[in-house]
């Protein structure tokens, strides 16, 4: 098995946040994550993006507003686990 991308790790850390806090992380969480600057951090949530991955940005913003199955914003479409909701669907 190869070593995962830059790209893969990104992936996995949001989805880790996002399951773990309800919440997607902000650039400059996933730049510390990966070790690297904030502006890199900011260039690979964008190149991940770009790769299709399903969901998006906030309209003329680095911030992620949705990452499948995940809605970073309010939704009808709540998720409760274990009698916790602290997530929203797509």
């Amino acid at each position: 098995m190869s070593d995962p991308t830059v790209l893969d790790k990104t992936f996995h850390f949001i989805m880790k946040q996002m399951v773990a806090t309800g919440q997607a992380p902000h650039y400059t969480e996933i730049a510390k994550e990966l070790g690297v600057s904030m502006e890199e951090g900011r260039q690979t949530l964008r190149e991940l993006y770009s790769k299709r991955v399903a969901g998006w940005l906030a309209p003329g913003t680095d911030f992620i507003a949705s990452f499948a199955p995940f809605n970073n914003q309010p939704t009808q479409f709540r998720i409760t686990i274990d009698g916790r909701q602290k997530w929203f669907g797509q």
